[in-house]
């Protein structure tokens, strides 16, 4: 009887050491683990300025195109001042006739002298859209940079009695911080006439909007303009009709003084070119200008 009670305990005993031992203990002829079902990823928020910025903040080839932009400018600098026929003014914005004036060169501010990235960084980091007020904080912060070559090439103006003058669209209460950030970085102001801001007054000529041409008027009163520097088309001609085919018309006259007057720069962040995709309607949604951006992207 203690026998059999004792092969019966046993039995029990070995039953319940395998109803409690840890699963899979034996790797050899246990079944592998059930799969464990993953969360799907979270979806990542679309920003088509992120690749812009980051290209223009760390590629070296950006940096580049800027170097060799001033550099080949400043090497044909010389030929033009002696050449008493050149300008680089469009017709339409040369009032005055440009012989004997002091020669000069027209940069615009942001984007080709100044590196204004660090403000649309932010705007990628923490989210949102550009605004007036938010930019004119950043410009009074005076930490914009310069651009690769424009030192050396507006010094060597500079040293050569050729006046620098900066059109720009900032605000013209922005102007003191503006002049005070170009000095920070080296850049030559000689004075008040240096820097013409948005809502410069031209008397005899109405201001359309940004456009640039009232101020360009003015510096054709004063100065023969050696050359042009800029990252929009409407830094160097007035755009009537913000569109692809009033856009190529407006430039069709001057092709032949790309890269000998005028001096185009790379600027993919920000600028005209992007409303004239989805009808200069910055009220429509965003989606539906992001939609409108894709559409007009050729697959072929």
């Amino acid at each position: 009887m203690l026998l059999r009670l004792s092969t019966t305990l046993l039995a029990f005993a070995l039953l319940a050491g395998c109803a409690t031992a840890p699963p899979h203990s034996d790797p050899f002829t246990a079944a592998p683990p059930a799969p464990v079902a993953k969360a799907a990823p979270a979806a990542v928020p679309a920003n088509d300025n992120l690749n812009a910025v980051a290209w223009s903040q760390t590629a070296i080839e950006h940096d580049l195109v800027f170097v060799q932009t001033y550099r080949d400018a400043q090497s044909r600098l010389l030929t033009a001042l002696k050449d008493r026929h050149w300008d680089a003014l469009p017709k339409d914005d040369r009032v005055t006739p440009s012989k004997g004036l002091q020669p000069a060169v027209v940069l615009d501010i942001d984007e080709t002298v100044l590196d204004n990235s660090p403000y649309q960084a932010r705007l990628i980091k923490h989210g949102g859209e550009f605004n007036e007020a938010d930019w004119a904080n950043w410009c009074k912060e005076e930490l914009a940079r310069a651009l690769p070559g424009v030192v050396q090439f507006t010094q060597f103006a500079a040293k050569h009695g050729i006046a620098v003058i900066y059109i720009s669209n900032r605000a013209k209460d922005l102007d003191q911080v503006t002049v005070a950030n170009l000095r920070k970085v080296g850049l030559p102001v000689s004075g008040p006439e240096a820097f013409l801001g948005l809502g410069t007054f031209v008397k005899g000529c109405e201001q359309i909007g940004s456009e640039k041409g009232c101020r360009r008027q003015l510096v054709s009163r004063k100065y023969r303009v050696l050359m042009q520097f800029g990252d929009q088309i409407g830094d160097f001609v007035t755009v009537v009709a913000n569109n692809a085919e009033g856009r190529r018309r407006a430039m069709a006259p001057y092709m032949s003084w790309i890269g000998a007057r005028w001096f185009v720069l790379p600027n993919p962040t920000y600028g005209a070119w992007e409303p004239a995709l989805f009808n200069n309607d910055w009220t429509a949604p965003l989606e539906k200008r992001r939609q409108e951006k894709i559409n007009a992207l050729r697959d072929q």
